[in-house]
């Protein structure tokens, strides 16, 4: 979801509720501890420099029961980031804490902003040596197939 997203669903919202794809909803009292901008430059495995810039939100839940973010006031910290941090219409990247600070892309279902796991990838399998996954054919399938040569049938 990009930034620009996020405050179309904000503008519109009664509340901001976050939810983990098991359905664990982040406790209602959470603080968004960081909007801004992370910015990486690296080398991929194959040898090509890569750069990614995304926006950033941290979320976080204190002992602060009592506290709840309006979208309103999510807004003005977004709108303050774009002022001051010149920040663009990035993907949105969520940090909250699991095991560790997890790293999460975002959707939205019309109620509530999903938390989706990301995942590492090889960004250069063309040049890393990692076959391409073959498909997989049940055996049983080969059996039934017009392919297969039957006593009488002309193809051997």
């Amino acid at each position: 979801m990009k930034l620009s997203e996020i405050k179309n669903y904000l503008a519109d919202a009664a509340s901001v509720n976050f939810q983990l794809e098991n359905g664990n909803l982040v406790p209602e009292h959470f603080h968004v501890t960081e909007v801004g901008i992370i910015t990486k430059d690296f080398i991929d495995c194959g040898g090509t420099v890569r750069h990614e810039k995304v926006a950033n939100f941290q979320l976080w839940d204190a002992n602060d029961f009592e506290h709840r973010l309006k979208a309103s006031k999510l807004l003005n910290i977004i709108s303050l980031s774009e002022k001051i941090l010149g920040m663009e219409d990035l993907e949105i990247e969520v940090e909250y804490q699991a095991e560790t600070i997890g790293k999460y892309d975002l959707a939205y279902d019309g109620k509530s902003f999903l938390l989706i796991s990301k995942k590492t990838a090889c960004l250069a399998m063309d040049k890393c040596g990692i076959p391409e996954e073959k498909q997989k054919i049940q055996l049983t399938n080969l059996a039934n197939s017009a392919a297969v040569c039957t006593p009488g049938g002309g193809c051997c």
